[in-house]
């Protein structure tokens, strides 16, 4: 019984020994297929990174470019002025009576003296001879009186006649004298009257509408009386604007120098603008608006300036010189300032902090970093980052190579402009 206890314990030992095996093979080969999978996953990857396309880089964003200048810059203001004439006259008759004639057409241009109306001219003809009649009477009467003053003065001399007779005789002449003179004004009212007949034009202008025509009988002169026509001084005519009184130093200064001209675009007119000096600054400035009056008087030769027309008014108030000039496009308006955006030699953009000192709507009078030579970009700024390359599009060219510049073709470019930017 020993002896085959002996056996089972030998036969059990080989057995254990066969199991710790199995156990370190099983693990050798769940570590080593891990160590496979893990280098077949790096290798995978590896060949992956090298097999896979490279990433491009963002092509520089195309811009379009303008050079800096230096030029002399006006300073202008433009505002809404309306034309207005020198002269307005409403032509009414001074008597009564019948109209026979207008001698003019609604709108002609008329001259000072010029017969307009004809009133009927009879009953002031027939008034003037009375009035004659009248001083050629009275006239004789005078004469008459006087040689008799001289026969009393013969007989005072002899003590013929009493003094009282003498100092009768005086009088009567003086009272003669007061009579004549009293004919000769009435001769003269009614030659007046008879002239009031012939209705001329006061002034040079342009008349109106005929308010009354011939045919009618002109009532009675009055304070409220009705006119014929209105004439309006055209040649020349003024242009009566306002502008602010921040600017008044500037416009009494350009005025006293004789230099405030006003321009106004007129279609037609040579260079398509009308100028003229300023010959009006007004004597108070509006309380309600803060503006001052200005007026400028233009030839009109071309009658193309209107009373009452409304226009824009432009006017040169200051200078600059030597400014550094963009377009207004280049101009960009930050958070806190304007800035330009430049391309440097490098071929990159810069962003440089300017101040405006005036703007025409078409170019810009600045002050900053930025000088005359300059490249600054006038299109395409919002694909732009500060210090980021850009590829410049040279105007008049679509598409194309042959229309870009790109990397050392701009920095050659700038690196011959004056003053050219950098970083």
């Amino acid at each position: 019984m020993a002896y085959h206890e002996t056996f089972r314990i030998s036969d059990a030992v080989p057995q254990a020994a066969d199991r710790r095996r199995g156990v370190k093979a099983r693990r050798r080969f769940i570590f080593y297929g891990l160590a496979l999978v893990l280098l077949l996953l790096a290798g995978w990857y590896l060949l992956g990174m090298l097999l896979a396309p490279k990433a491009k880089r963002p092509p520089p964003p195309p811009v379009k470019v303008a050079i800096a200048q230096r030029r002399d810059v006006t300073v202008t203001q433009k505002t809404i002025g309306t034309v207005v004439s020198p002269a307005m006259v409403q032509v009414t008759a001074q008597v009564t009576g019948k109209l026979l004639a207008a001698n003019f057409h609604e709108g002609d241009i008329v001259r000072k003296g010029q017969l307009l109306f004809q009133v009927d001219p009879a009953p002031y003809q027939a008034q003037v001879a009375q009035a004659e009649g009248q001083l050629a009477r009275d006239t004789a009467t005078l004469a008459n009186d006087r040689l008799d003053l001289a026969r009393y003065q013969a007989l005072a001399t002899q003590n013929a006649i009493s003094n009282q007779q003498l100092a009768t005789q005086v009088a009567k002449v003086k009272s003669d004298e007061g009579v004549v003179e009293s004919d000769k004004a009435a001769v003269q009212s009614a030659r007046i009257n008879l002239n009031f007949t012939r209705i001329v034009s006061p002034i040079d202008g342009k008349t109106g509408p005929i308010l009354i025509q011939p045919g009618n009988v002109i009532p009675a002169v009055s304070a409220n009386s009705q006119p014929l026509v209105t004439i309006t001084q055209v040649q020349p005519i003024k242009v009566s604007f306002m502008l602010p009184q921040n600017g008044l130093a500037q416009i009494q200064n350009q005025f006293n120098q004789h230099r405030l001209m006003a321009v106004v675009p007129i279609a037609g007119a040579d260079g398509g603008v009308e100028k003229a000096p300023v010959n009006f600054v007004s004597n108070v400035v509006s309380a309600a608006s803060g503006t001052i009056e200005l007026r400028a008087e233009f030839p009109n030769t071309d009658m193309r300036l209107v009373p009452g027309q409304t226009v824009t008014v432009s006017v040169a108030i200051n200078q600059i010189p030597g400014a550094t000039v963009v377009p207004r496009d280049a101009v960009n308006l930050g958070p806190d300032n304007s800035f330009v955006l430049v391309v440097g030699k490098d071929g990159k953009a810069y962003s440089k902090t300017v101040t405006v000192l005036n703007d025409d709507g078409v170019n810009d009078a600045i002050q900053g970093d930025v000088k005359p030579g300059d490249q600054v970009v006038t299109e395409g700024q919002l694909r732009v980052t500060p210090g980021q390359a850009v590829r410049v599009v040279r105007p008049g060219r679509r598409g194309g190579q042959g229309g870009k510049t790109t990397g050392p073709q701009l920095a050659a470019r700038a690196s011959r402009q004056p003053g050219g930017a950098g970083p």
